[in-house]
This record gives structure tokens, C-alpha cells and sequence, in this order.
């Protein structure tokens, strides 16, 4: 029957009821819960199995086949509680998940209270530092988005600390660990949510929605590792010194041990999960074999028959922990389904050297930020579920479903306040995106002079946040409309040499001592000879008033040499404390602030700081248009 006729006398959805969806490989649980006396109770619980394989390793291969099971369960929590669910909150699974570092650095003027501006702005440098290490050492051609970062260290003026925010000094440093997914993975998430009928109220990644339930923040103080053991991957975290240090996978989990199961006894998929479930509760096992035959082994034997592929696994999660945490941890919890197998906690601490009962089970500390009155809820197949809930519940995830860019819902996965530089880098968008680059300048060494013809400027970025242009630095809210047009770059300077024989109002050019055909291009620092100069100082013609001549000897030009038709084009600021005349654009668009970053002096290639932008003592936008007196700071 459809959602629609079963619900449609049922009152919507509050705000304060969260719904949260955990689809896995092997099943979908969904949960419902509000926030009560600071914790989340769990109003109900429904879970489903998938008919048919429609998801490998994480990753949704059945689009229709994974809706139809989330429908299912949507229309049985909607009848348990009398509700229209509308809104759902669900996490991203981190197969091929991608974590890099990245470290930002900003040196103030003076030793100064620090606030949260700054904090902002260092982190946002970290962030899009770890970003460019990412693109430098990922070959392939896939979208990356930017899921969530960690901030693991902070300095100031060289000193370890907790916090920065209020403390007085002026080299502030911050390290970051930033986890990035697939495009792939994400769209196909959001392609089911829409396909059952519902919204997406918030996304996170599955390793830190677990981490969420299964090890408060108050633990993090201690080297803690979280093991989400599902059906297709098992997402590992790190916690250390009070924040989390890292998130990472392993593609090995329990579809290993039901694999091993069917090529052993020759069974399908659903008997071979049924039999890893019994294999903690019975001594003997009895099932039917493909063929027909019924089959009883002890449980004892057939742990036995698993002991190569359980070797396996465990092998590849604790070098997973090894690797992430730099070393054993003070303890592991295991969490998801596949920790169930019995066993499984001390091949772990054999594996990593630690004793026994430093490796849990997950479920003990569920209990510090959630509850229920008929549900039993340590059991480690709910961490996941659970801590999407309990992060919706305490405001752990941003909420997305009401944040809109480019007219489409945002895609938001980590916590807390967001800027907008971080949305639009969550969204596939790069830092390069906002501040644009002029085309190449074309210099040339004509009869011993340096002179340089400029390339365009690139058109500045728009961004408007509710209609209004806004700082990439602002944080967003539920329900901002945000409408971001990336910089495009501008044209490099291109000439012939019979273009230049025609502004230079001369016969011929030489180059090397040979004479140019006038169909030649001319290359940066070609050292060229005009021939038959008619007028050296002709007026330049109508489109060139850009051209800079400075001696041989000086690397950068200092003083342009301008034609006096051009004198009443000029544009007259004032840039970093010095007076500086700028020629009016060509194409009589108007000077916007991102056109002077050029002449700010600093190596945007290199970047080892945030950039301030100021005009008369403002904070200024990218698209902000400068005028004659204006008084611009860049640094």
C-alpha cells in the first residue's frame, strides 16, 4: 500500500522528532528519538533486511531496491508513533574514505587576545592546506568532497595548546586531519532518501556518528579506537588528548566471514548470515545446503573451518589501528555486527599485543547520551543508528536539509558551526574558486627596456548569502540561501609580432638578430629590436594604456610609463600604505577588489597565511568594486 494512504490523517513531523536512518550493506535500521533531559530517548526502532545484495562495501549499487526497504521501514515507524516522517538524518559509509593533514599558521601584527575570527581563519587555512596535500597525491580523476576535519594540535607562539580561543600571543598555528569522500558515494546517498519520499534533515560519516554514541567526549582525554564492524567495510576512529586525531576503513569485514561460510558449505547468503548469528548462542548448527541436504556441525568446528578469513580480518583492522593511532591504543570497542563473532575481542588484543579486557565490545557508554524505555539498547549493531540520533539530538550535526546552494539542498556532514568557505569545499568547490587569477602577463626586452603587457583580469566571484554579498568566512544558519558563482580566469596576454610592429608604430622586429614574420608569436622575455622606429613615444593605441616600461636591471616594475591620453583614465588608491594609479579597464567594467590582489605583492601560489581584505578599514568582498581614494589593505 502507499506511504501516502497509510499516513496521510498522520500529524507531520515535528522539528524536535529525529529520525535516523543507518543503511548498511546487509540491513537498514531506523530509529526514532527526541531529545529529553539532555540525552536522546529512542521512541522506536524498526529493522530491515535488503531482499537482494543492493549494496557492496558500503556502497549503494540498487538505488530502487535500497528505497524500497527504507519505504518499508518508514511506513512501519510511522504507524508505531502516528506520525508523517519527512525529514531524515543519515550518515555517509566510508568506503574509499581519504584523510590528509594539513596545517595552518597566522601571524598577527602584535601580541593580541585571540577571538574567534582568527581561530576561523586559521582553521579554514589548515583545512584547505590539507585539501591541496589531497589533490597532490590523489591520481584520480574522482570529485572529492570534504566530509569533516579534526583539529589535533594547537600552538601559539610555539606552545602546545588545548584551546586558543581567549588567550593572548601572535603566531597561532592549528594541525588538522580532514576526511574526504567520493562524489559518488554521497549523491547515491542522497538519491535514495529522495527516491522514499523524504528529505535529508542532516549528514555526517558513519565513523563519527558511532564515535558520537559509543565513546562520549568526555573519554577522549584517554587513546581510545573505535572498530564499526559492518556487513561491507569497518570504519575505524582515533581519540586522543580530548578530540578525535583521525578516521580510516578497512574493506575487509563481515561479508568476509558469510563468504567464507557459503564457499564452505556450499549455502546462500541469508543462511550463512543466520549461521554467524548462532554461532554465539548454540553448540550445534543445523541448515540446508544449496542442493538440499541437511546439514548439523558443532559450532566448535565450524569457528574452526572460519579461523583463516577471521586471521585475515583481524589482521587487516589492527594495521588499519596501528597505522591511524601511530601504535596500540589504550583500549578498542568494537562495534557493528560483525563484532558479534565470537571471539573476536581477544584475536584483537592477541593481534595488538594489549591485554583482553582493553577490547570491548561497544554499548557500554551508550547509555551517557541516550535511552530507552522498552528497548535494550547495548547491542553494538545500534552504534551507528544511535549516534546518528544522538548527534542530531545534541546538535552534533549541522543541519542541511534548510541550507541551500545554488537553489539545491547543501551537502554538510561534520559538526558544529560552518563557515562558508567550508560549505563550498564540502560541495566540490576549491579555495581557488574564490579568489580567481588574471591571465599571464606577456613580458618582453624591447631595444633594451622591459615592458610588460598585462593579461585580463579574471571576473570576481559572486556570493551571496539571502540575496546580500558576504564574506567566505561568515558562518551559515538553517534556512540561508547561498548563491556562489565561481572566479573565472582571465585571458593571457597573446601577441604577434605584427601586432606589436603596429602599437610600437614601427617597420620591422628582430628577435635573435632575425627578422620576424609579422604571423610570429612573441614569448615572456624575448629580447627584441625594433626597426625603423617611426615615433618611440606614439600614443598608445586605445586598449593598451596597461603597458608598464621599466629599465632592463629592475625585476618588478615600480613606475609605469603611461601615455598622457591615458592620465584621465587612471584610477587613484591607495594599497598597503603607498599611493598607486591604476588604468580603467578596457572593457569599462569597474575595478573590483580582486583585481589588486596582483599588485599586493604576495605569492598566492605559496600562501602561508590567511589574506585580510580591507577597504577604508572594512572588511572587504572578492566582488567589493574600488573607486578613486579608497583605501585598500591586502595582507
Amino acid at each position: 500500500m502507499p506511504n501516502t494512504i497509510l499516513t496521510k490523517d498522520f500529524p507531520a513531523q515535528d522539528q524536535d522528532l529525529v529520525y535516523a536512518l543507518d543503511i548498511g550493506t546487509r540491513s537498514v535500521i531506523g530509529m526514532l528519538a527526541k531529545l529529553e533531559n539532555g540525552r536522546a530517548h529512542i521512541l522506536a526502532i524498526e529493522k530491515q533486511p535488503h531482499e537482494k545484495r543492493a549494496m557492496l562495501d558500503g556502497q549503494i549499487e540498487d538505488i530502487d531496491q535500497v528505497a524500497d526497504t527504507v519505504m518499508a521501514i518508514t511506513r512501519r515507524l510511522e504507524e508505531k508513533c502516528g506520525v508523517k516522517l519527512s525529514y531524515v538524518c543519515v550518515a555517509a559509509a566510508g568506503r574509499s574514505l581519504k584523510t590528509q593533514r594539513g596545517t595552518g599558521r597566522l601571524e598577527l601584527e602584535a601580541p593580541q587576545s585571540i577571538g574567534n575570527e582568527e581561530i576561523k581563519a586559521l582553521t579554514a587555512q589548515a583545512v584547505s592546506h590539507a585539501e591541496e596535500n589531497l589533490h597532490q597525491t590523489e591520481t584520480s580523476e574522482q570529485r572529492m568532497l570534504l566530509v569533516g576535519y579534526t583539529i589535533t594540535q594547537s600552538r601559539l607562539d610555539g606552545y602546545p595548546m588545548g584551546k586558543l580561543l581567549g588567550h593572548t600571543g601572535q603566531i597561532l598555528e592549528n594541525d588538522v586531519v580532514a576526511t574526504f569522500l567520493p562524489s559518488e558515494v554521497v549523491d547515491s546517498l542522497h538519491a535514495v532518501v529522495k527516491k522514499a519520499g523524504l528529505e535529508t534533515a542532516s549528514l555526517t560519516l558513519e565513523p563519527i556518528a558511532a564515535l558520537n554514541a559509543a565513546i562520549p567526549p568526555q573519554l577522549r582525554l584517554l587513546n581510545l579506537v573505535l572498530v564499526d564492524i559492518g556487513a561491507g567495510t569497518s570504519d575505524i576512529a582515533a581519540c586522543r588528548d580530548g578530540s578525535v586525531v583521525g578516521y580510516t576503513m578497512a574493506t575487509v569485514a563481515g561479508d568476509e566471514i558469510s563468504e567464507a561460510l557459503m564457499r564452505e558449505y556450499l549455502i546462500d547468503y541469508d543462511t550463512a548470515e543466520r549461521i554467524k548469528e548462532q554461532l554465539a548462542c548454540f553448540e550445534t548448527i543445523r541448515f540446508e545446503d544449496v542442493v538440499g541436504f541437511e546439514q548439523t556441525y558443532p559450532a566448535e568446528e565450524i569457528l574452526k573451518k572460519l579461523e583463516p578469513t577471521i586471521h585475515t580480518l583481524v589482521k587487516e583492522i589492527t594495521q588499519q589501528i596501528v597505522d591511524l593511532n601511530d601504535g596500540p591504543p589504550s583500549a578498542v570497542f568494537l562495534a557493528g555486527g560483525g563484532s558479534k563473532l565470537i571471539g573476536l575481542c581477544d584475536k584483537v588484543a592477541d593481534e595488538l599485543g594489549m591485554d583482553h579486557k582493553r577490547v570491548a565490545l561497544a554499548g557500554g557508554h551508550f547509555k551517557t547520551n541516550c535511552y530507552a524505555d522498552d528497548f535494550d539498547l547495548e547491542d553494538p549493531e545500534y552504534t551507528t543508528p544511535l549516534g546518528i540520533a544522538i548527534s542530531s539530538c545534541l546538535g552534533l550535526i549541522s543541519d542541511s536539509s534548510r541550507v541551500f546552494l545554488n537553489g539545491v539542498p547543501a551537502k554538510l556532514f561534520r559538526s558544529g558551526q560552518l563557515t562558508i568557505i567550508e560549505l563550498l569545499m564540502m560541495n566540490g568547490y576549491r579555495y581557488e574558486d574564490l579568489i580567481g587569477r588574471s591571465g599571464k602577463n606577456l613580458f618582453l626586452y624591447i631595444d633594451g627596456k622591459r615592458v610588460v603587457y598585462r593579461g585580463t583580469t579574471a571576473s570576481p566571484a559572486i556570493l551571496l548569502v539571502n540575496g546580500v554579498p558576504a564574506q567566505a568566512s561568515r558562518v551559515i544558519y538553517a534556512g540561508d540561501k547561498i548563491e556562489f558563482s565561481p572566479a573565472q580566469k582571465g585571458e593571457d596576454r597573446e601577441m604577434t609580432a605584427g601586432e606589436l610592429m603596429k602599437l610600437l608604430n614601427v617597420s620591422g622586429l628582430k628577435r635573435r638578430d632575425e627578422m620576424l614574420e609579422p604571423e610570429e608569436p612573441l614569448y615572456s622575455g624575448d629580447r627584441i629590436t625594433t626597426v625603423d622606429i617611426v615615433e618611440m613615444n606614439a600614443p598608445v593605441k586605445s586598449g593598451d594604456s596597461m603597458k608598464e616600461i621599466v629599465p632592463e636591471k629592475e625585476d618588478v616594475p615600480e613606475k609605469a610609463v603611461i601615455p598622457e591620453k591615458a592620465e584621465e583614465k587612471m584610477i587613484s588608491i591607495r594599497l598597503n600604505g603607498k599611493e598607486r594609479r591604476f588604468p580603467v579597464k578596457r572593457d569599462g567594467t569597474p575595478l573590483y577588489l580582486m583585481d589588486l590582489l596582483e599588485y599586493s605583492g604576495l605569492d598566492f601560489d605559496h600562501l602561508e597565511h590567511p589574506v585580510t581584505l580591507k577597504v577604508n578599514g572594512k572588511n572587504g568582498l572578492f566582488q567589493q568594486v574600488i573607486v578613486s581614494g579608497d583605501d585598500v589593505t591586502i595582507q
